[in-house]
Order: C-alpha cells, then sequence, then structure tokens
C-alpha cells in the first residue's frame, strides 16, 4: 500500500491519496477546494493535482472519504467526482447531527435536508469494507465534532482533526457540539489502543517554530511526545487544559464558507435566480 500527501498551504490542510500498487485500487481523503475569501474566488488546483497523479499512475479512484465536515477548507470531493463520475462519497453517520445543528445557524430551511442523503454512504463506528484490495476499518473519534471519524487502511490510520503532529498536540473542541471529554476519551480509548507501530497521518500541519511539514507520525510516538495528550495524562487535566486554551482561540477564517458547503457533500449553494451562486455568513452569532 502506498500513500501521497498533498498539501494545501493556504489552509495548511493535507489530502492523502492511497492506493495498491499491484491492483491499482485506490481512494483519496479529504480533498480540498480552493478558496479566497477575498473576491470569493474558488478554484480546483489542489483537485487537478490529485486527479493528475491518479491519471499518472492509471489508478482506479473507487472511493472518497472525508474524516468530518471542516470548518477551515471546503471540501474538493464534488469536483473531484465530476472528473471521475460514479465514485462514492462517505463519512461518519453523525454527520446528520452536524446538519441539523448548522441548518439552523444558516436558516437553510426545511428543504435542506438533515438525513445525510447529501452523501453516498454513511459510515458507522467498526465497520470494515474493502476499496478493491485496500480494507478500511472505521473507527468513531468524535470531540472535534461529534462526527469525527478516523479510517484505518491497512498499518495506517488517518485520523482527520483529532490529533495533528506531537509537537502541535491535538484538536480545539470549542465547536458546536464538541467535547473535550469526548475527544480523550476518543485518542486514548479509540487511538492509542492501537499497535504503537501504526502509521498516523493527519489532515493538518500548522509547523510550529517554523519547522518543516510534517504529515506522518506513529501511536507510539503519540502516546509518548504529544505536548497536549501523552498516554497517562488525567482526563480531567486535559479537558481543563483544552477548554481553556480553545476559549483563547480565534474562529478560522474559513469557518462559514466551509461548514456551509461541507454538510452539503462539498456541493456549493445553487444559483440565485440571477445565476449567481451566494453564500450565507451569519452576523454576530457569539452575540
Amino acid at each position: 500500500m502506498k500513500i501521497e500527501h498533498f498539501y494545501d498551504p493556504r489552509t495548511n490542510t493535507l489530502t492523502y491519496l492511497v492506493y495498491d500498487e499491484r491492483t491499482r485500487d485506490a481512494l483519496v481523503i479529504d480533498p480540498v477546494l480552493d478558496y479566497e475569501p477575498v473576491g470569493s474566488k474558488v478554484w480546483e488546483e489542489s483537485v487537478s493535482a490529485i486527479a493528475a497523479r491518479i491519471h499518472a499512475l492509471d489508478l482506479r479512484l473507487g472511493l472518497l472519504l472525508e474524516t468530518h465536515a471542516h470548518a477551515d477548507h471546503l471540501s474538493g470531493s464534488q469536483a473531484l467526482r465530476r472528473l471521475f463520475p460514479g465514485v462514492p462519497l462517505a463519512i461518519g453517520a453523525a454527520i446528520t447531527e452536524v446538519q441539523a445543528l448548522f441548518r439552523d445557524i444558516y436558516d437553510l430551511g426545511p428543504d435542506f435536508r438533515v438525513d445525510g442523503s447529501q452523501f453516498d454512504r454513511l459510515l458507522h463506528d467498526g465497520e470494515r469494507f474493502a476499496v478493491g484490495a485496500l480494507h478500511v476499518e472505521a473507527i468513531a473519534t468524535p470531540g472535534h465534532t461529534p462526527a469525527c471519524m478516523s479510517y484505518r487502511v491497512g498499518d495506517a490510520v488517518f485520523v482527520g482533526d483529532a490529533m495533528f503532529m506531537p509537537d502541535y498536540g491535538a484538536g480545539r473542541c470549542d465547536f458546536p457540539a464538541g467535547s473535550a471529554r469526548a475527544l480523550y476519551r476518543s485518542i486514548t480509548r479509540r487511538l492509542y489502543v492501537l499497535p504503537d507501530s501504526t502509521r498516523m497521518f493527519v489532515c493538518h500541519d500548522y509547523q510550529p517554530g517554523g519547522r518543516p511539514l510534517a504529515w506522518q507520525t506513529t501511536v507510539g510516538e503519540q502516546k509518548a511526545e504529544n505536548i497536549q495528550l501523552p498516554a497517562g495524562r488525567a482526563e480531567d487535566d486535559f479537558v481543563a487544559f483544552r477548554t481553556a486554551r480553545d476559549a483563547t482561540l480565534d474562529a478560522p477564517k474559513l469557518l462559514y464558507p466551509s461548514v456551509q458547503v461541507n454538510i452539503a457533500a462539498g456541493r456549493l449553494p445553487d444559483p440565485a435566480p440571477n445565476g449567481r451562486r451566494y453564500l450565507k455568513i451569519p452576523l454576530n452569532l457569539k452575540g
């Protein structure tokens, strides 16, 4: 099994192309749709790079996976599906909770479905399935959001925003329905129980101290070196730390555009009568 990463420096996001060299079966995890809020410009540079690599390797793309409804970048899933028609898109089944919450925040109205039907497949904790020669296990890791799902493929696990590289820590938990206690239990009871040699791939790298980009660590390294949650840290201690830290963080700059698009499985809003698409941005939401 081979794993290749694609990095979007504008959002510090890592997308993964996972494939079997022999059979050429492949899947993609967390693709990015390029978006610039100044001018509200959308383009597909990141998606095109992945597509070019898939074609260059003559791979058969069998599945797109989202680890959660991202709050810091727009999903490129639909753009990638246009280039590879018929490829299904899957996400954790608890996405319905996130949809129900944000339908009201964005005033999307009763026509916006909160049953997850915008996605082709809703995955449940412990579900195992194959994408050709690739064998995938879905591991529910809520906390950052209630719908976060990690994916174990062979000797690797893709953890979304649950964890970052050891020198940066774990995901924030102050988004609606987030929970530092749930994240602690997800990490210690779902991820840290995997073999120490399990390769771990993160969805973001913020390069603390200006160090070079990094995207791969191991379960053992996280348990020994994670600055926020090493193995053995008490639950209440982590919850208190995470809660206090989250209170100091600014909202991601693409929070409102991203979530609005991503709860719709990466679909941009339908055009208005004038033919233009519009994103809704709530004002003074915390006021």
